[in-house]
């Protein structure tokens, strides 16, 4: 755990498990995308329009998971005071705001042919736009604040408050009347979707979602440590060696 903290090491992991993280993302999305795009058969109720799942479950699970990875690295900073934890928060805000955005967009493109509408003011999707407006705060909030330790602290405590957002999005379709459907693959005893051809790529689908979410995190964490450490010896002694 104490190598996992230091900035070099962790620069040095990343930089060796970027390419088998993004290898394995690529691999396992393109295998997916044919099975689910091409080779799973029509749903009987909604044809081919259900394929819109292959990219709108993914990203809608990646952007819950991406946030409670950016909130628990955000506390860990905050309560050990480990700078590279503040590191992992601030380069998991965009991505993660990039997952939301596409789950809502997919959302409201499946909605339209199935509900008749764009956009409705659901728990689920409200919640959901909550969970967005969370990252662009957090990103704004130490976009603001020059000094990066302030600016660590205040969009980290940001984002261990926007935390209890993240079970409301998840039970929203049971706590509330809702039109959106109730969780399909994550009951993991009994899915709803039963059908292998349909399930087996979006689960790979959703691993491939984050091999990927893994690789680029790995990238911009690089990049966020070499912006902070800039100063350090150990940083002219790496990219020398480089």
């Amino acid at each position: 755990m104490h190598l996992l903290a230091s900035p070099p090491h962790f620069y040095r992991l990343a930089g060796a498990l970027t390419p088998w993280f993004a290898t394995l993302a690529v691999v396992l999305i393109a295998a997916a995308a044919w099975g689910g795009l091409v080779n799973a058969p029509p749903d009987y109720q909604m044809g081919d329009g259900f394929r819109i799942i292959y990219a709108h479950v993914p990203s809608a699970w990646m952007s819950l998971f991406v946030y409670v990875v950016m909130a628990t690295s955000a506390a860990v900073g905050l309560i050990w005071r480990i700078k590279l934890a503040h590191a992992v928060a601030a380069s998991c805000a965009p991505v993660g705001a990039w997952f939301t955005f596409l789950a809502l967009a997919t959302g409201a493109i499946w909605g339209k042919p199935m509900w008749g509408a764009w956009w409705v003011w659901d728990a689920r999707l409200t919640s959901e736009l909550v969970l967005l407006f969370l990252y662009l705060g957090y990103i704004a909030l130490h976009s603001a604040i020059d000094d990066t330790t302030k600016a660590d602290r205040a969009a980290g405590l940001l984002a261990v408050v926007g935390v209890v957002n993240v079970p409301i999005v998840h039970y929203s379709v049971e706590w509330w009347t809702t039109l959106h459907q109730p969780a399909s693959v994550t009951r993991l005893a009994a899915p709803s979707i039963s059908e292998p051809a349909m399930l087996v790529p979006l689960l790979a689908m959703m691993v491939g979602f984050m091999a990927y979410f893994a690789a680029v995190l790995a990238v911009r964490v690089r990049g966020e440590v070499l912006n902070r450490e800039w100063s350090k010896r150990w940083v002219g002694e790496t990219l020398g060696d480089s």
